[in-house]
């Protein structure tokens, strides 16, 4: 995936949620009957540029699409003609302020309803929560769970699919206790608890891997089908046909468990046995280390399995079918869900318990939009539903400079009568850039951190 291309795919993620941010603040302002000056998509040297005859609206497009601005007549800006005063972004009162300021995130979430709910209209082939293999020396194993056991619930949550599953154990992140789990094993129900420490505070394992209970997946030979040219296989004299048997002295069942030694194992020279022509051949191999956009660092061995045609057990499949109106309901839970999950983040990462490590900058943004993009629209639209969901959260957070910092001021001053001193708006002012440009200085930290 080259560069151009990856940026091509974050402007095409970024720019229609900015857009739409913008928009909220623009349309009920010019409903509320606020003068609109400039409605412009991105900052920094003008692009492009046009404006309506009709409303003296400017509308530009410019160089830099990480954010946009929706200029409103105001006194604190610039001097305003006497017939144009009741007109003007501060005159009005405190709820039409907060209308105008809370409407470029509400409708960024409004926007993630719509695509969840056009990725939930098409029926659904997925797995179910039936439990296709319990990892050793994890908290599972430890209280017995069992493959075939379905899992009903994560701490009260039902989890209907795998999705609902990791949503309710990402909310758990940095936590230190017990995970409820409720199984239905052949017709009974069965209440176990987990016990986690920090969990998943470093961010190097899934939430699964972490507790040691894993989906359904279908046994594909340990056979290499496919070298890569600069790959460490091919260097130390692995070939296409070759069926790996052992790693270390641990027999590979699958690929799936050649997969998870070599992952874990970057850099680490194996000791893998190959079976070639009914021979056992002894080959030492060293993974290159890869990082992945969350700068997590796997092992990489250059070969690729045959993975055929897959048949997977009737009891470990599902097929989920919403109605329009149902489809609503569930992209509207969805999103609800997802925001809970990002002011938890918020809040456990300035409590400690998730590393400043985990923020994310646009050089990462821009790696997954593409590599969403290269997986398919429904993988794209569902990223671009996220990152409208954060965008709104984001916003909403009490940040002087933020929306959410100006809806404070309207409703301190709705509450009071009278406005926030200028005073107390400057130093909030200063506050608030000394915060977002700290964040935007590590986001973009980490993001070369983990290239």
């Amino acid at each position: 995936m080259n560069a151009l291309f990856m940026i091509v795919a974050a402007i095409l993620l970024l720019g229609p949620l900015i857009a739409i941010h913008e928009f909220g603040h623009y349309w009920v302002a010019r409903k509320l009957g606020v003068k609109v000056l400039v409605y412009s998509i991105g900052f920094g040297p003008t692009l492009l540029k046009w404006q309506s005859k009709k409303s003296g609206i400017q509308y530009q497009l410019s160089a830099l699409p990480l954010g946009g601005y929706v200029k409103m007549l105001d006194e604190r800006e610039g001097n305003v003609a006497e017939q144009d005063l009741p007109y003007a972004f501060n005159r009005q009162s405190p709820w039409k302020r907060i209308a105008i300021v809370a409407a470029g995130p509400l409708i960024n979430l409004i926007f993630a309803i719509f695509l969840f709910w056009i990725l939930f209209l098409p029926a659904q082939d997925q797995l179910n929560t039936r439990i296709g293999k319990v990892l050793p020396n994890t908290p599972a194993a430890q209280v017995d769970l069992k493959v075939g056991d379905k899992i009903l619930e994560i701490d009260g949550q039902t989890t209907p699919t795998w999705e609902k599953l990791n949503y309710a154990l990402v909310n758990r992140v940095g936590e230190t206790g017990q995970v409820s789990v409720l199984v239905d094993r052949a017709g009974t129900e069965k209440q176990v608890n987990l016990s986690i420490k920090d969990f998943l505070k470093d961010q190097s394992q899934s939430p699964l891997d972490a507790l040691g209970f894993l989906p359904y997946r279908p046994v594909i030979p340990a056979v290499v089908k496919e070298l890569s040219a600069d790959g460490a296989a091919i260097r130390q004299g692995m070939k296409e046909g070759d069926k790996i048997v052992a790693i270390n002295g641990v027999t590979m069942k699958d690929w799936f468990d050649v997969v998870e030694v070599v992952q874990g194992s970057p850099e680490k020279l194996l000791n893998i046995d190959v079976m070639r022509n009914d021979k056992i051949v002894h080959l030492q191999v060293m993974p290159q280390g890869q990082r992945d956009n969350m700068g997590n660092t796997t092992g990489v061995l250059g070969v690729k399995s045959d993975i055929g045609k897959v048949t997977i057990p009737q009891e470990y499949k599902q097929t989920i079918q919403y109605s329009p109106l149902e489809a609503l309901g569930v992209a509207t839970d969805k999103t609800v869900q997802l925001s809970g999950m990002i002011v938890n983040s918020i809040v456990k990462m300035v409590r400690g318990l998730i590393g400043l490590d985990n923020l994310s900058g646009p050089i990462t943004i821009a790696k997954v939009a593409g590599q969403s993009a290269e997986m398919g629209w429904q993988t794209f639209i569902s990223f671009m539903a996220l990152m409208s969901v954060s965008l709104g959260i984001l916003n909403l957070l009490p940040i002087p400079m933020l929306d959410g910092g100006h809806l404070v001021y309207y409703f301190i001053e709705a509450i009071r009568g009278k406005p926030v001193s200028e005073q107390i708006q400057m130093f909030g002012l200063k506050v608030g850039m000394v915060l977002l440009g700290s964040m935007m200085l590590l986001a973009l930290f980490n993001d070369f951190m983990r290239l």
